[in-house]
């Protein structure tokens, strides 16, 4: 199902027709209705009722169960991050809920649709203190905290209204997570229930004068540069028009990565971004905080500043902009490439200059040869439309600044939570949902055993994704930032490792060790042709270049 459409209509009626069945049912009635056909999950005795239901619903559901709380959740924000449509997972209250709060977390740092379904102990006897079984004082409270909208489904008839009602809150301004808990007792409890239709998502009216003035300043722009960030993710084509229009360089980052393709030589990276940042008149931020580029680099009287926002409350975040243009990417920059011809510069073409500073740029980058030369072999076997999960190692970190993508959504990165070990499950989450492209993860030893196990699941549910262990013995960002910043003086972070590949098939999935780039492209490419399980591959790495140079970078303007 495409993710609800973003405009102003009338509130769809629920049916008339009333049938007699339980919360769980009505749920998954809910959930079907609004196009999620998949729950990610870890079954357990607070939500039976809720697990019977999605039994009678055979194949029109399909249950991925996990091994750990925090696989299925990561998995459920993967295969968002992936699709960009609601994705659910469920799990038993207390310790179940605080095992996905990571993923949670993560879910609401990178605006991602994800419904988290949260049992809970008796109706009766929540907030009395009683310690009943996974009991946790203010549950409610702590989920609130974590995701945009949430609510308790005291009945089976409020079901389906609070469904509807949650994945509405999930596309509405800024996208994010939503959850719903449900009391153990409550999920089998039946009674008449009548479907309720997904909800309009409201569309704000796009205010023309703002428009008219964001022309104004873009036409007479001439050093202008597009920021974008995953909102902009659904605005592909209007972003390369709008760069066309203005010769405009357009910088994405992590989750921005491939909405300008990279084969376009306007697209730049972060170290050429920051190279021309003092010589941007007029900067227009789509679907990001912008928060690096003004708190950081720097911002002074001669930049003007444009910010295309879902969220009435970002624009103002970082300091106030010229202009706020406030709605879906893609809608308000139509109205800006419509009325921008009257007001545009006659531009010539930046291509040669663009190319020229592109071809400096990797010359700086070699300096990172080892990472270079392994990602130059992931991308010459991953296809353009193939997708890479990132993971807080060298080989991400190299991946963000310098490896090139062609379409939005195949760089996935986790946002500024940054989260170690996040990679290989949200991986799996990628590669389940999309199922028609091949998917890989990238990861360290370190991060990778914070969820090996759910390679279990992998081999279980026949999840067709490549991972690459880069095996250097040691929370290797950890120890190189020890060794950089506080005279060698390492602590807590050398590690200790199993076999990676007696590992991987001791669970039933391929695995192999490879010792240069050309062993892992070899290996690459026998994975990505096995559509029926996962593949590992172990790939042990001495200490890499830092990349910090590349990264944290200072201050050029204000």
């Amino acid at each position: 199902m495409p993710k609800p459409t973003k405009k102003t209509a009338a509130r769809p009626k629920s049916s008339a027709q009333a049938v007699r069945m339980t919360t769980g049912q009505a749920v998954v009635n809910g959930l079907l209705a609004h196009g999620i056909d998949t729950v990610y999950a870890l079954p357990g005795v607070h939500n039976d009722h809720f697990f019977d239901a999605l039994y009678k619903a055979g194949n029109q559901v399909r249950v991925v169960h996990t091994r750990h709380e925090q696989g299925c959740a990561y998995m459920a924000l993967g295969a968002a991050l992936a699709t960009g449509r609601p994705q659910t997972y469920c799990v038993v209250p207390g310790p179940g809920l605080l095992n996905t709060g990571a993923a949670l977390l993560t879910a609401y740092s990178m605006n991602a649709p994800v419904l988290a379904l949260i049992g809970q102990i008796p109706q009766s006897t929540i907030r009395r203190d009683l310690g009943q079984l996974h009991e946790i004082r203010d549950q409610a409270g702590i989920i609130e905290r974590l995701v945009d909208h949430s609510g308790r489904i005291p009945r089976a008839a409020d079901a389906p209204r609070m469904v509807a009602a949650a994945v509405q809150a999930m596309f509405t301004d800024r996208p994010g997570p939503a959850a719903l808990e449900c009391a153990m007792d409550v999920w089998g409890r039946a009674e008449p229930v009548a479907d309720h239709a997904p909800l309009a998502v409201f569309e704000p009216p796009i205010d023309d004068d703002a428009v008219t003035a964001a022309a104004k300043l873009l036409g007479a722009a001439k050093n202008p540069m597009i920021v974008c960030g995953g909102g902009a993710q659904d605005a592909v084509t209007e972003v390369q028009r709008l760069s066309a229009m203005l010769q405009a360089p357009v910088l994405g980052y992590r989750r921005g990565r491939g909405i300008l393709s990279s084969h376009d030589p306007l697209s730049i990276t972060l170290p050429l971004a920051h190279e021309m940042w003092r010589e941007v008149d007029v900067v227009i931020g789509v679907g990001t905080r912008l928060l690096q580029q003004l708190t950081v680099w720097g911002a002074d009287k001669d930049l003007k500043v444009i910010r295309v926002e879902a969220d009435p409350d970002e624009p103002e975040r970082a300091g106030k902009p010229d202009v706020a243009l406030m709605g879906d990417s893609a809608r308000v920059l139509r109205k800006l490439i419509a009325a921008l011809p009257a007001h545009n510069a006659r531009r010539k073409s930046r291509k040669a200059e663009m190319e020229e500073r592109q071809a400096k740029l990797a010359k700086r980058m070699a300096k990172l040869v080892p990472q270079m030369a392994i990602l130059g072999a992931i991308r010459a076997e991953l296809p353009e439309d193939g997708i890479f999960v990132d993971e807080v190692t060298q080989i991400g970190f190299a991946a963000r600044l310098a490896m090139p993508f062609y379409k939005p959504r195949t760089f996935i990165s986790p946002g500024y939570q940054d989260n170690l070990g996040w990679g290989f499950a949200t991986a799996l989450g990628v590669q389940d949902s999309r199922r028609d492209v091949p998917v890989i993860s990238i990861t360290g030893d370190g991060g990778f055993l914070y969820t090996a196990t759910e390679m279990a699941s992998a081999v279980r549910h026949k999840i067709p994704l490549v991972t690459v262990v880069f095996n250097n013995n040691a929370f290797g960002n950890v120890k190189l930032i020890q060794q950089e910043w506080y005279g060698g003086r390492t602590i807590a972070s050398d590690l200790t490792n199993p076999d990676f590949v007696k590992f991987a098939e001791s669970f039933g999935a391929a695995a192999e060790r490879v010792d240069n780039p050309t062993q892992l492209r070899a290996a690459l490419k026998r994975g990505f042709k096995r559509r029926d399980g996962p593949t590992l591959i172990d790939m042990p790495v001495d200490a890499m270049p830092s990349p910090w140079e590349f990264i944290m970078m200072p201050r050029v303007r204000g």
